[in-house]
């Protein structure tokens, strides 16, 4: 298997317990440990995870653009013609010519590019009067261009590495984004099932409730206490609560799936009736936050709204070098190059090459050639400049206007995510006040439904009251524990509704970055 590198994980500040349960057909989950689960094998952050991989490939390959450039070349010629003259041979020209030619070429930051090259040859001919066959020569240049209006500067030459590393920027931020939306359904699917749980054994109590009061009543119309008729309500009764357990273990069920999709555990793939416990109760704790502090925070930690502002320099920046490119196009050219060369020398008698009579030879190498040019024996220079005016700049101009237009639809997507995140604020805000409110009505209200049970039922044990009473208490009294339960839950929740609209979930949750070698 391919390992790849996985660019930031998460370090929970709590001792996580095993995930797997070995045999048992449950397992107890914390909501930490559920946060853990989907932040290792949730699939939409595995798809979301690679975009900042592709982004620092992305930044190598504009990086390369300064990594220096070495290139080699060689070359063989043999050309052989007909002679006219017998100055040049006898019957044919011939001639051999050999090339070798190594370069180094880097680009500058500033834009400028620089080159070194060392070109090496030989010559060998039979024509007739040469004074040096073969002939060695060795040139080693230096060459240095750089624009100074057009493309000059750091900031215009290092576009493609700026671009990657905003992109990069960008998706780490995305990838941050999708874990706050993560987690939130990770909390939201836990919370859920939590309650669906204890709603189904407050059912299940309340069925007990109903079929014990019925037994009793069973018992009363035997002994002659009761009249017969009453035994229908109670019986229905008990008819109705077992159809609320129906209901109550279908939802329980949908919950259970639901958090399994989200946290993709392999160990689900395995054990497929496998039932996750929350093991977390609510905890209730007021949470004071005013809407200026709220939105400031927001502005300055959610993720996407980070990614939107690095866009946005972004498309600041292609303005600027769409601008850059209707410059005037004027360059230094700097060269410095240093020959040499070298061969054997043939003597002719009386020192004339016209006596065709050679006396003798003075070797020479190639070397000889390859020396003087590194020596700098001979100096030779060229400076200038060349400037190129663009009559025809439609095209350009054409892209300052596309550049321009993309930086001010990026504007307008930042203040339309502006807009959408204070109406996020206002809207959690308002339900944290709302749902702290509905917790304690509800808890009021459900010691209330629990006293009038027991008092009911105390008159009922002396007479006083009937079936339909004792039915409607429970029933009340049911209602009341599994809607305070609902309204604890709705608050948690809209607490991390609020948490993640502000971007500050990773602090509430104690959720640090931190770089491991693989995912």
């Amino acid at each position: 298997m391919i390992k790849r590198i996985f660019w930031a994980s998460f370090i929970m500040i709590f001792v996580s317990t095993p995930l797997l349960p070995g045999q048992e057909e449950k397992i107890s989950l914390s909501l930490d440990e559920c946060i853990v689960g989907a932040i290792q094998y949730n699939l939409n952050i595995a798809v979301e995870v690679l975009n900042p991989e592709i982004a620092d490939v992305s930044i190598s390959q504009a990086e390369e653009k300064y990594m220096p450039t070495l290139s080699f070349s060689t070359m063989n010629r043999e050309t052989n013609t007909a002679s006219y003259s017998w100055i040049d041979a006898a019957e044919e020209v011939r001639s051999t010519y050999s090339d070798y030619m190594v370069s180094l070429n880097q680009n500058i930051p500033t834009g400028g590019v620089f080159n070194i090259t060392l070109d090496s040859y030989k010559n060998e001919t039979n024509r007739r009067f040469q004074t040096i066959n073969p002939r060695f020569g060795s040139t080693l240049t230096f060459n240095f261009t750089q624009p100074l209006i057009k493309n000059f500067g750091f900031k215009m030459n290092r576009r493609e590495i700026i671009i990657a590393e905003n992109n990069k920027n960008i998706s780490e931020n995305l990838y941050r984004q999708t874990l706050l939306d993560a987690i939130y359904d990770v909390e939201e699917a836990y919370w859920i099932l939590a309650y669906t749980i204890e709603d189904l054994k407050v059912k299940r109590q309340s069925l007990q409730l109903a079929q014990d009061l019925l037994e009793e009543n069973k018992r009363k119309i035997e002994v002659g206490t009761m009249p017969p008729i009453e035994i229908y309500t109670a019986e229905s009764e008990v008819a109705t609560r077992e159809a609320d357990i129906i209901q109550a273990d279908r939802l329980a069920k949908n919950s259970q799936d639901r958090l399994k999709t989200i946290l993709n555990l392999p160990i689900f793939e395995e054990e497929k009736s496998l039932e996750i416990i929350p093991i977390d109760s609510p905890v209730f704790t007021k949470k004071e936050i005013d809407l200026d502090t709220a939105l400031a925070t927001a502005l300055s930690h959610r993720p996407d709204m980070i990614a939107t502002e690095i866009n946005l320099e972004t498309r600041e920046f292609d303005v600027s070098y769409a601008k850059n490119q209707l410059l005037p196009d004027l360059r230094l050219n700097v060269s410095y190059w240093s020959p040499g060369i070298s061969g054997t020398q043939i003597l002719y008698l009386d020192n004339d090459p016209l006596t065709r009579t050679v006396v003798g030879t003075l070797p020479g190498a190639g070397t000889d050639a390859l020396k003087d040019a590194f020596k700098f024996r001979y100096n030779n220079w060229e400076i200038g400049l060349t400037l190129n005016i663009p009559l025809n700049t439609v095209l350009t101009r054409a892209r300052v206007a596309e550049a321009r237009l993309n930086l001010e639809q990026a504007q307008m997507r930042q203040k339309a995510l502006q807009q959408e995140i204070l109406l996020e604020i206002k809207t959690a805000l308002r339900d944290v006040e709302m749902n702290y409110e509905r917790v304690q009505a509800y808890r009021a209200a459900r010691e209330l439904a629990a006293k009038k049970l027991e008092a009911e039922q105390e008159k009922f044990k002396v007479g006083k009251s009937t079936n339909f009473f004792i039915l409607q208490y429970q029933r009340d009294a049911a209602d009341a524990r599994t809607t305070e339960l609902k309204s604890m839950v709705d608050y948690i929740l809209s607490s991390a509704r609020l948490d993640r609209a502000m971007g500050t979930t990773f602090e509430t949750k104690k959720i640090k970055f931190s770089e491991i070698p693989n995912r």
